[in-house]
């Protein structure tokens, strides 16, 4: 089988031998691209011949897709698969494979961090300092004593109740299927009404698909409490993030933390979002930690192999 990694996985080349090295005493062949292309044309050029493709993030359109006849199997290193043209596999019956749980903690953490960011005006803080400032208007919150409500109770959603508790904080969940992991730790499920209504940091932690496209709009910034800060590290398109900078402006609700967007870093200027009032961003990197890329590097070839070996793990439903 001839294997193409389309894309670097930010980990070290010593590790990436390490990795792709039984493929190669297993008489595969191994290629891998040392930058990142958007090109169709260019990411056709590399992958021809291909059996499989390794990918972490860059997108993959469907004229890609079509274009590698032998394709059989999509290794994807990242959890969410919505930038692969799936209808494009379904034709084809390739196979999608992802690296689910790499990322949990670094996600969580991130989460974490934004919320106290957001409550300790950090950043302000960081500007008043350079700035010549005082504390005068530091005055901050504290999350001990708090109610947080984590929409999208599954693995990462979990991780992040559970930091977010050890702060002292109480934990609701909301999910359209009650995760017994969540449950079993304390985390207390409600409907999204009454999660909305009663936190105080509400943390978003939905995968992307055609269901949540756009699923939390208005009408949910609207049932929040006016101190309440939202805090996303999911995926930029489930929010309507017009509704939400015009709930910071109007004071809706009181700040937000932002990993995510409607599309990858670099944003427009004009982006409305971005001149939101009290929002801490950052450019899509919940996930980007040294630990996580390493982990999901092991991840991302171990589905390689287990799948070349007819055990195949991780596959996504596609």
């Amino acid at each position: 089988m001839h294997i193409c990694l389309l894309e670097p996985l930010g980990i070290d080349s010593t590790i990436l031998h390490e990795l792709s090295q039984p493929l190669i005493d297993a008489g595969h062949s191994f290629v891998a691209a040392h930058d990142k292309s958007s090109n169709p044309d260019e990411l056709i050029r590399r992958a021809q011949g291909a059996d499989v493709i390794m990918i972490a993030n860059n997108p993959l359109p469907g004229e890609v897709i079509r274009a590698l006849p032998q394709l059989k199997l999509i290794a994807v290193a990242f959890t969410g698969i919505d930038h692969v043209d799936v209808s494009a596999c379904r034709e084809r019956g390739i196979a999608v494979s992802n690296c689910a749980g790499y990322s949990d903690t670094a996600v969580a953490e991130l989460s974490v961090g934004l919320a106290i960011d957001v409550f300790r005006l950090v950043a302000a803080g960081h500007a008043a300092v350079h700035t010549g400032g005082n504390s005068t208007g530091m005055v901050g919150r504290e999350i001990a004593g708090k109610t947080v409500g984590i929409v999208g109770t599954g693995h990462i959603g979990t991780q992040t109740g559970k930091l977010f508790a050890a702060f002292g904080a109480h934990v609701l969940g909301y999910a359209r299927h009650e995760n017994p992991q969540a449950t079993a730790f304390g985390i207390q499920h409600v409907n999204l009404e009454t999660l909305l209504e009663q936190s105080d940091i509400v943390s978003l932690h939905l995968p992307l698909n055609e269901t949540t496209r756009k699923s939390f709009g208005e009408e949910h910034f609207a049932r929040m409490k006016e101190s309440a800060i939202f805090i996303n590290c999911a995926r930029g398109a489930i929010v309507d993030n017009d509704a939400l900078a015009v709930a910071l402006n109007t004071e809706q609700i009181a700040g937000a933390g932002i990993d995510v967007f409607d599309m990858e870093p670099p944003i427009p200027a004009d982006y409305p979002l971005l001149s939101a009032k009290n929002t801490i961003f950052t450019p899509h990197v919940a996930y980007l930690t040294q630990e996580a890329m390493i982990r999901r590097a092991h991840i991302e070839f171990e589905n390689v192999a287990a799948w070349l070996a007819g055990t195949p793990q991780n596959l996504c439903e596609i």
